[in-house]
């Protein structure tokens, strides 16, 4: 019997706690290898949309499978198909707009998590949107976060915002009406935008700060600009494979020679301590998220685990024979 899993189902056992300790686990298993494996996001092109997937292998974690996700006229729909490593069985369908969103804010906050500075206590946040909440949360729930400076091009939905997120968190919120606002004195920067264009000036950077760029997924598009970059000494990518075909922000600093993908680091080798999440408390650092499939099926295997101990879900009869 397969488990299905509607979003419904997920939000009821899906926290953040959860989502941060499986993406943890998924970098681990990546710089352990032993079989993990992650394949970049892949995009078919539809007469009015695209459809996209990404897939993965966590042997460690018993599970392999996939995220496919058809775009068509604005909407959009994700799934998350998890096989057992060892048998091959269709374990649980997990519809996965939470989850995709709870894992991405993780994601942000593992990686706050080992390369900002403990002290750190002021979130500069671009992006109002519903992965700006959970990368708030995220960093709020890995560091001593006492302030958060949020922008967006919308007032109505930083006012929003900051109504919604501000009884989920002891920082206070404040909306502020400038990009420069938000950066500077800031101690960790997180930008999840739509926008093609950089949202700040690398010169507003103050020393130190940490920086997730999670917005952007497309090499024709940046949040941050080349002279962030330049001022970054530890760069790194939730998977070098995917930056080259994805990553905007980087791949235009390569062009302008401001950067070699060889200087780049991939994070699974920071959480393994084969290599430092900063080398001083001055220096400043980058997160590249673009989001991988093991980060899906790391979190959906745990949702599953706990569906089956508390009787979440129901059971259907795929495969039976």
């Amino acid at each position: 019997m397969t488990r299905l899993l509607t979003e419904r189902d997920v939000q009821s056992l899906l926290t953040l706690d959860l989502a941060l300790e499986a993406v943890e686990a998924a970098f681990r298993d990546l710089a352990a290898g032993a079989g993990s494996l992650n394949h970049p996001r892949r995009r078919i092109p539809l007469k009015n949309g695209l459809l996209h997937y990404m897939a993965g292998a966590l042997p460690g974690q018993g599970v392999l499978g996939l995220k496919i996700y058809p775009v068509v006229a604005g909407r959009v729909n994700f799934l998350v198909p998890l096989y057992s490593a060892e048998t091959g069985r269709l374990l649980a369908l997990l519809e996965a707009n939470h989850l995709g969103q709870m894992r991405t804010g993780a994601a942000s906050g593992v990686a706050t998590k080992y390369m900002a500075r403990p002290e750190s206590k002021t979130l500069g946040l671009f992006g109002t949107g519903g992965q700006a909440r959970t990368q708030l949360l995220a960093v709020c729930a890995v560091r001593p976060i006492e302030q958060v400076r949020v922008y967006s091009r919308s007032a109505e939905k930083r006012a929003e915002f900051v109504r919604e997120m501000q009884p989920l968190i002891t920082a206070r919120i404040e909306a502020v009406d400038q990009p420069r606002a938000a950066v500077e004195g800031a101690d960790v920067v997180v930008t999840m935008t739509t926008s093609s264009q950089p949202v700040f000036s690398g010169e507003w950077l103050t020393p130190g700060a940490h920086i997730n760029a999670a917005g952007s997924n497309h090499l024709k598009r940046r949040e941050i600009d080349g002279v962030t970059v330049s001022r970054c000494g530890q760069i790194a990518v939730d998977s070098l494979e995917q930056a080259q075909l994805e990553c905007g922000d980087l791949a235009a600093a390569v062009d302008e020679g401001l950067l070699t993908w060889e200087a780049v680091t991939e994070f699974a080798d920071i959480v393994a301590q084969k290599a430092p999440g900063r080398a001083s408390a001055a220096e400043i650092t980058l997160f590249e998220s673009h989001g991988l499939a093991v980060w899906d099926l790391a979190t959906a295997a745990r949702v599953f685990e706990l569906a089956i101990q508390r009787g979440v879900g129901t059971e259907i009869p795929l495969f039976a024979g």
